[in-house]
């Protein structure tokens, strides 16, 4: 049973009628994509060819030299106008960007915000997500302190706890080891699927498609992308 996330059936997360444009070269065209809730779809195909792009339009960070059009839908919300911190989209990138100056349960506390009432709840939710990534005790620790699977499992604790909609992972196992790339890739999807939480793959790494385990969407002509 899930503990930490609260996340549970999210909803899909769609896109629509979705074109991503810069300096006249068109990236992303006619693109409609739904994922469904507990389901992990792959974008695969040569670097600049839009795909980490088309993550930053779902999350509202795409910057402003890009043309984009087009709906982004979370469990039928229309989100597309809405700010990045109100989206509740959570993304993992391949630095997991632990705030240094805090301890690990620091870095949890944070993507609780209001959601956790009472510094009592809030101890006993970062205790879970801790006990659930197998790192009991971890709070005080130093995340510099951590190894890297360590560090990856928090950053994807710290983003369940936040309550997010859908999940979006820009090569976030990229800078592992093989061995270690293995156990951090299941640990991740294992956790998030648990929830039904809709996940948005991007990745150059066949055997990390493998894993996700659905279905792979290839760019690269600037058209909609191709199963």
């Amino acid at each position: 049973m899930a503990t930490a996330g609260h996340a549970v059936n999210a909803g899909a997360l769609a896109l629509e009628g979705v074109r991503i444009a810069i300096g006249g070269r068109t990236l992303v065209d006619g693109l409609d994509l739904s994922i469904g809730a507990g389901e992990c779809v792959t974008l695969m195909g040569p670097s600049g060819c839009g795909k980490s792009t088309l993550l930053a339009f779902v999350a509202g960070s795409m910057d402003a030299a890009f043309d984009a059009r087009g709906r982004v839908l979370a469990g039928g919300d229309d989100i597309t106008a809405l700010p990045p911190e109100r989206r509740r989209i959570g993304i993992l990138f391949q630095d997991d960007l632990l705030f240094p100056h805090l301890t690990v349960g620091g870095n949890l506390a944070f993507a609780l915000h209001e959601r956790a009432r009472g510094r009592d709840e809030r101890r006993a939710r970062i205790a879970a997500a801790l006990a659930e990534a197998d790192l009991a005790g971890f709070a005080d620790r130093d995340p510099a302190t951590l190894s890297g699977g360590q560090r990856a499992r928090v950053a994807l604790m710290r983003t369940l706890l936040a309550g997010p909609r859908a999940l979006l992972l820009d090569e976030p196992f990229n800078k592992l080891d093989a061995q270690l790339r293995g156990e951090v890739r299941r640990f991740v999807f294992d956790h998030a699927l648990e929830r039904s939480i809709p996940i948005l793959l991007v990745t150059h790494d066949e055997a990390d498609a493998r894993a996700a385990g659905g279905r792979v969407l290839r760019f690269g002509d600037g058209g909609p992308p191709r199963s």
